[in-house]
């Protein structure tokens, strides 16, 4: 009785390998495959293939820019200062600052009158001989004129 079920439960077991052994490779293709969709992605990071910040002239920022009572004033070396007319600040009693315009991130270090600085950094959305356009982080948008 023993021999007429043993070849039976032999093809069974052998039927349960066959699938196991199944399932194992197409675990071990599913592996590879996401082993190397992460490598691309790390790759297409990595080579900043996706961060299409938009290059500003920087030699455009000089001079000085008005939005309704604010004004900012750029110069050519780095350095500019800031007023706004309805914090009763005139030009003489402007905040000084530095910037630098990388891509499209401007960067002002505001200088305290107390000492310290403060870094203010803003996106750039448009820049050109007439018009300037920059956002914060915050939600905050600003639209200059060039004067002068």
């Amino acid at each position: 009785m023993f021999s007429e079920t043993f070849p039976q439960e032999k093809r069974q077991i052998g039927l349960k390998m066959k699938k196991t052994t199944h399932i194992i490779q197409n675990m071990n293709n599913s592996l590879r495959f996401g082993l190397l969709l992460c490598g691309i992605m790390l790759l297409m990071n990595g080579c900043d293939l996706f961060n299409h910040k938009e290059k500003f002239d920087k030699t455009l920022l000089s001079g000085y820019w008005v939005s309704g009572s604010l004004y900012e004033y750029y110069n050519a070396d780095g350095t500019g200062y800031t007023w706004d007319f309805l914090d009763d600040v005139t030009e003489e009693e402007a905040q000084r600052f530095t910037w630098t315009l990388e891509k499209s991130t401007l960067t002002q270090i505001h200088q305290m009158e107390m000492g310290g600085n403060v870094p203010k950094i803003y996106t750039v959305t448009k820049l050109n001989a007439t018009t300037l356009e920059y956002h914060d982080d915050y939600g905050k948008y600003y639209t200059f004129t060039k004067e002068k």
